[in-house]
């Protein structure tokens, strides 16, 4: 693995990071281990994490206010790009990692690291994205990775921290693997590993019950500004206020819940829970505003692009060519998504009821309508319909042997 005197070790205060730090010192001869936590907005108190790094042998532990860039760098791309990956998770989890790690980078060069680090382990999709986005970054930066490599079982590093004052978990240890932020939550392992098993109610945090949400629907407006939400029923707001405000909204109607079969990176399928209402909401929204405001074939191109887009972010690409040259073509688009649309709330689901866009609408009521004001040359369709079907009537008649 290489000898490495200063590390920088990304940072959670879990079981497998805390034992990453005497680890580090005790086994690869680590002299230095400066530990970085991320506030992504999960709501954690990080002070007891910061202290507990200390504790554990860090000669100094940092963390860092990451909301704003996770907000207005990353998750307004991803609603711009309706990203979804295999056409279901919004990447509420996925998202952060670069970011993370790009933060991980510019503190080992401030504080003149040789190495970063990071507890994950061999089978997750999380070591691909730090993994690859730091060797984007700083490709002369070892990245070391103990958890990946250090075969001990949950117990086993329990038992392995505790012989350097860690303490183990004092209560009862869940059997989920949780990550949260302020875009949603990812719920995995325990009970729910068998996929026929229904996720119990207790694993969900941020979203209503079907029984518990309203019985009344409500009807809200979202407003976008070249494809970036702005606004939740006519007042403005700034990105991180205006996606907590989408998260209890639609949250307490029960919307945002995901049970999903996976295909991780690594070849293997895993079952997913998520609970992510707010970004899938704004996603919903911003999808049917572009079915208002954009050319049909810049929709139906972009639809395709959207899931290589989604696909790239899932696989740790985001520092990519491709990703780079796919924002390109995305920013582009979003010139024009101008406008407003309306939702109903309603026992977890969330349903288009109206749209609208002053600027940049395609939609033509005198085109469209069948009333008095109907402007539509009727006689054009048939000269456009010959044209249209000439192809097909030309092969149909060369396949009955005849013209």
């Amino acid at each position: 693995m290489g000898r490495a005197k200063k590390v920088v070790l990304a940072y959670s205060g879990g079981v497998d990071t805390s034992v990453c730090i005497p680890y580090l010192k005790q086994e690869w001869g680590v002299e230095e281990v400066i530990t970085f936590a991320a506030d992504l907005g999960q709501g954690d108190e990080l002070e007891p994490i910061r202290l507990k790094a200390l504790d554990a042998g860090a000669s100094q532990s940092l963390v860092g206010d990451l909301i704003q860039p996770f907000v207005e760098e990353f998750a307004l791309p991803a609603i711009r790009a309706n990203a979804l990956y295999e056409g279901r998770y919004p990447l509420s989890t996925a998202l952060a990692r670069p970011l993370i790690a790009r933060r991980l980078v510019e503190v080992a060069r401030e504080m003149d690291a040789d190495a970063v680090a990071h507890g994950c382990t061999g089978k997750g999709n999380d070591q691909v994205r730090f993994d690859v986005a730091i060797a984007a970054l700083a490709p002369d930066l070892k990245v070391l990775t103990p958890a990946r490599e250090w075969g001990m079982s949950r117990e086993e590093a329990i038992s392995y921290g505790e012989r350097f004052g860690i303490p183990a978990p004092v209560s009862k240890k869940s059997p989920y693997s949780i990550d949260l932020n302020l875009l949603g939550r990812s719920i995995e392992a325990g009970p729910l590993e068998d996929p026929m098993v229904a996720p119990p109610e207790e694993v969900f945090a941020m979203t209503a019950s079907i029984e518990a949400a309203p019985l009344q629907s409500q009807d809200i407006e979202i407003s976008f500004e070249a494809g970036n939400p702005v606004a939740i029923d006519g007042k403005r707001m700034e990105p991180v206020a205006l996606i907590r405000e989408a998260n209890r909204l639609a949250g307490e109607h029960g919307f945002g819940r995901l049970d999903i079969i996976e295909n991780r990176v690594v070849g293997i399928k895993s079952r997913e829970i998520y609970e992510t209402p707010g970004l899938l909401m704004l996603i919903r929204a911003h999808q049917e505003l572009e079915s208002l405001t954009l050319a049909a074939d810049v929709l139906r191109t972009k639809h395709q692009l959207e899931r290589q887009w989604a696909d790239l972010v899932y696989q740790g690409l985001w520092f990519g060519p491709l990703k780079d040259a796919l924002d390109g073509f995305i920013d582009r688009t979003q010139t024009y998504v101008n406008g407003v649309v309306r939702l109903r709330l309603h026992k977890g689901n969330v349903t288009v009821i109206g749209r609208s866009s002053q600027s940049s609408s395609l939609y033509m009521p005198q085109l469209a309508t069948y009333g008095s004001e109907d402007d539509f040359d009727h006689k054009a369709a048939e000269g456009f319909i010959y044209i249209w079907g000439l192809p097909i009537r030309l092969w149909s008649a060369a396949r009955r042997g005849g013209r």
